[in-house]
């Protein structure tokens, strides 16, 4: 909203090279509403903001800048400007910028960094891709349990400038091993001479480094702290998680699992951002596979040829039967998927999912054949169709399909999932369109072999 707003004035002010106004304005915001202005323009004049303002204000613009304008923007200012800003930049926020770029680049930014920050980024590109070790930051508050509260106090005034956080100080005991926490608040409220040891929470919850990422969104569910701990194999501290990160995570995982729940591989950026080529990459191998998998439901309706022939009828309702199908294993499928995401399913409550969807499945089949039914009897007594003398036997061919089709449906989208995940395969490539490819094949022979049985000695 801010960034239309001022969008028009500060292009002009660009042209004008007006920077002194330009600055003036600027700082009237919050680096939060910078960024926001900063979206909408086009890179070569996001640079030249962040070259008019303040470093250590352009630093935490840049943070907030998402990941494809941060790399478009490094691209375009000079050594000097790149190498102040990943100087002052967090190290999380750092590490998830190098991490995206191919490893020259990587390799050429880290040359510009000083050795301190340097050795920092070094480390947390050393662990796995996708780990915790990666989204966490060294800037944390260290206490050993033999200070009192005055030598905590006198720490933290030398100390504090230098931390992402400081809402929990973390107490370490030899070689730097994770002891216990304490809150910054009843540090404060209590008399100097308190000793450490009697403000301890007694909770041992931490992270460590090499878990994956979505064990963190978990973590902080769970536990309902905005900052977590990260130790190693050891169990000695190395790092923090904070809750900003883990909702980046959040929203990063979400969004690839509801991508590939539309039959593609998930975008590696912005939709808009995505070169067409890219956008090619990702769609055209999934649709391919659809594509080859509906060739089957075609080779199933030849079998089928000579009841067509014989009852032509069939076919018109052949597109209801099969998309009720499709949607009903849609449905289980996206909801069985955001369950195991939530952890509401674990692959133990299989045998529940499977008899809870046999009931859910027969229910909406029984709903979807009375509308059927209804439907073709309503419309001969009308005279809006003609189902010839039959057409009771249409009816609830039609119904019986209903129920079969949307049962084998709702079926098949709950229980793939969780054999996917017992094959330790992402659940979320079980999307809805391979689903309901799936269930439009199984679900010609459930109409067909419906029909045959109650269509015989009549239409068939």
């Amino acid at each position: 909203m801010i960034g239309n707003l001022l969008q028009p004035e500060l292009v002009e002010l660009i042209r004008q090279r007006n920077f002194t106004q330009l600055r003036e304005i600027l700082c009237d915001f919050s680096a939060q509403e910078i960024a926001e202005i900063f979206i909408d323009l086009k890179p070569d004049d996001e640079v030249v903001l962040l070259r008019i303002l303040p470093h250590e204000l352009a630093a935490e613009v840049f943070e907030y800048l998402p990941l494809h304008d941060q790399e478009e923007t490094l691209h375009a200012l000079g050594n000097e400007q790149v190498a102040q800003i990943l100087n002052d930049i967090s190290p999380d926020d750092r590490t998830a910028l190098l991490e995206e770029l191919p490893a020259a680049a990587t390799q050429k930014l880290l040359d510009l960094l000083s050795p301190d920050e340097r050795k920092v980024a070094s480390q947390l590109l050393g662990y796995p891709k996708e780990s915790i070790g990666r989204r966490m930051t060294p800037d944390y508050a260290a206490i050993k349990q033999t200070w009192t509260v005055g030598e905590v106090l006198d720490y933290l005034r030398r100390e504090g400038k230098k931390r992402e956080s400081l809402n929990q100080l973390y107490v370490v005991g030899e070689k730097g091993k994770l002891v216990d926490w304490v809150r910054l608040r009843n540090v404060v409220v209590s008399d100097v001479a308190t000793p450490v040891a009697e403000l301890l929470e007694n909770r041992d919850i931490s992270l460590h480094a090499t878990d994956d990422q979505e064990t963190a969104v978990a973590a902080f569910k769970k536990y309902d702290v905005t900052i977590l701990p990260v130790v190693d194999s050891a169990g000695v501290l190395v790092g923090v998680v904070t809750v900003d990160d883990v909702l980046d995570v959040a929203e990063q995982e979400a969004t690839e699992d509801i991508q590939k729940l539309g039959g593609l591989e998930a975008l590696d950026g912005p939709y808009l951002k995505i070169t067409m080529l890219e956008m090619l990459k990702k769609r055209a191998p999934w649709l391919s596979i659809l594509f080859v998998s509906e060739m089957f439901t075609s080779t199933a309706m030849g079998y089928y040829e000579n009841e067509i022939e014989k009852a032509a009828i069939l076919s018109i309702f052949l597109p209801l039967i099969l998309s009720s199908g499709g949607n009903s294993g849609s449905q289980a499928t996206t909801l069985i998927i955001r369950a195991m995401a939530l952890r509401d399913v674990v692959l133990k409550d299989w045998w529940r999912v499977f008899k809870r969807e046999i009931t859910t499945g027969l229910m909406l089949g029984c709903t979807l054949a009375c509308l059927g039914v209804l439907r073709i009897c309503l419309w001969q007594w009308i005279g809006l169709k003609n189902y010839g003398p039959h057409y009771p036997l249409i009816a609830f061919t039609i119904g019986g399909s209903l129920v079969g089709v949307v049962l084998w449906g709702s079926l098949i989208g709950a229980m793939l999932p969780i054999l996917l995940r017992t094959l330790r395969l992402d659940p979320a490539t079980c999307s809805a369109p391979f689903v309901a490819t799936l269930v439009d094949v199984t679900g010609i022979v459930i109409y067909f072999t419906v029909a045959s049985h109650l269509l015989r000695g009549t239409l068939l």
